[in-house]
């Protein structure tokens, strides 16, 4: 989406918003006996968390978090009502697009709300869990365990909505006298797809594993074994879901008298016949003259636009659920400018298989450079050999381009993006200024670079739990690479 032509009005707008924030140094600050947590991904380490319970019972959060430049810095403090939900709660802080702050009350029956993108009001009668926008990952970890211990596992929220778990897996993570049983459950009612969340044996939050992941300092280094139990266990749904949705005709198809977009003439051609067999479009042309197979299912296409399947030119691919949203839609291309590149192949691998619903997905495999900007699910070049290596890596693993980003050091690049023209590989990335020796002609920019994050919060509730831990934060995944 382009948005400089509004970057001006969103920058003034929220310039007026920081004045209130508070400052970094005015935020809590954890104490020694406070729950680390790490914020990771394959590319590296981008944060802090701590959580803690003040004294009197006030659930307390800290956390600071670096985005490939973008900065978040957050607090929250919320007081547990009597049925285990939040009775208060605010968060403090700033994120990209400015002031963080947040608040939430039930008083005399009534919850009330402010965040940074809207306001409101209900009855407060029987429990129900406010999702915040934004804060720290103590608002998915409270939300988490009042879900589990809810009846059915089954919990209404605020401002509107259901959320429901299912259990996943589990694993045994950690060892010696830390070693644990960890269970995934599925959570779903928040977001368009099932969101994996992580608990101990006593339904506490244990962590969460979603491209970043926040896990205990302990158990950090439990994140690839993480994502591929969740990614396992999530998978396993994926082949009753094709079968189920999955309909192939016995013979030939025929859509008649349908208004045909024409994509090479850029024109739409009334009452047409499309004749489809074997997965490929047979014959095209005027209905009056078509000339039907024997036994072909006839679609009746009076009123209706039929047109070739759309490209979705920007799309992480988050996960199985993806694919059946894009088909939804009529996409049926894909072109991935980075993700997890196991992932990526693993799901190739069931598509290939006859086990996963997928368009077809053109993926580009991410390559940067160490340092505190490192883009989260990269693959880590700390040299130029290793820089090209990842690029003849990405033509084995049958990646369709490679996408270099901006801590990649400069002088690397223009071997590195020769290797991958070598090899036919398409290559872009996010690199501001290409170095000397670079034919600029040949790289492509997918946006301009940070402009557009978070220029235009939108916020749907009923959905914000995932909105705000796999949107608003790891969506910097997919939509920032």
């Amino acid at each position: 989406m382009h948005r400089k032509s509004i970057f001006a009005a969103v920058f003034a707008a929220f310039t007026s918003m920081t004045f209130a924030q508070v400052p970094v140094a005015q935020l809590a600050k954890p104490p020694a006996t406070a729950t680390h947590y790490l914020i990771q991904s394959t590319g590296g380490k981008h944060g802090d968390a701590w959580l803690w319970a003040a004294a009197d019972g006030t659930r307390m959060a800290r956390e600071s978090m670096n985005l490939r430049g973008q900065i978040f810095e957050f607090d929250s403090a919320g007081k547990v009502g009597a049925d285990g939900m939040p009775v208060s709660l605010t968060i403090r802080g700033s994120a990209p697009s400015g002031d963080a702050a947040e608040t939430f009350s039930v008083v005399a029956g009534k919850a009330s709300w402010k965040s940074p993108v809207d306001a409101g009001s209900a009855a407060y009668q029987t429990p129900a869990f406010y999702s915040t926008q934004g804060g720290p990952i103590d608002n998915l970890a409270w939300f988490t365990e009042r879900l589990l211990a809810a009846p059915g596992k089954t919990m209404a929220l605020l401002p509107g909505g259901k959320a429901h778990a299912e259990q996943l897996t589990t694993l045994e993570v950690g060892a010696g006298a830390k070693r644990k049983t960890v269970t995934a459950w599925a959570i779903s009612g928040v977001a368009s797809s099932p969101i994996p969340v992580w608990a101990d044996a006593n339904g506490k939050f244990f962590g969460f594993d979603f491209f970043l992941s926040w896990l205990p300092e302990d158990f950090a280094g439990e994140h690839n074994r993480l994502t591929e139990a969740q990614s396992a266990a999530m998978s396993a749904k994926a082949p009753e879901l094709r079968k189920a949705l999955l309909k192939t005709p016995a013979g030939a198809v025929a859509f008649t008298h349908v208004q045909v977009y024409d994509a090479d003439g850029g024109q739409f051609l009334a009452d047409q016949t499309v004749v489809v067999e074997k997965g490929l479009i047979a014959s095209v042309g005027p209905a009056g003259a078509a000339k039907l197979p024997a036994g072909a299912q006839i679609i009746d296409g009076r009123g209706k636009t039929l047109l070739p399947g759309l490209w979705d030119c920007h799309m992480h691919v988050a996960n199985d659920y993806t694919g059946l949203q894009e088909l939804s839609l009529g996409v049926t291309s894909i072109r991935d400018p980075g993700n997890d590149d196991s992932l990526t192949i693993d799901r190739r691998a069931r598509v290939a298989q006859g086990q996963l619903l997928m368009p077809h997905v053109y993926p580009s495999s991410l390559i940067d450079g160490k340092g505190p900007n490192t883009a989260q699910t990269a693959n880590v070049a700390t040299s130029e050999a290793e820089a090209i290596k990842w690029v003849d890596k990405a033509k084995a693993n049958g990646f369709t381009g490679v996408k270099f980003y901006g801590t990649l050091n400069p002088a690397w690049l223009p071997a590195a993006a020769a290797e991958a023209h070598k090899l036919g590989l398409h290559v872009h990335g996010h690199i501001p200024h290409p170095p000397a020796g670079c034919d600029q002609r040949r790289l492509r920019r997918d946006h301009a670079h940070q402009l557009d994050r978070d220029a235009g919060p939108a916020r749907q509730r009923g959905q914000s739990v995932e909105r705000h831990r796999a949107v608003r934060r790891s969506r910097a995944v997919h939509e920032g690479h």
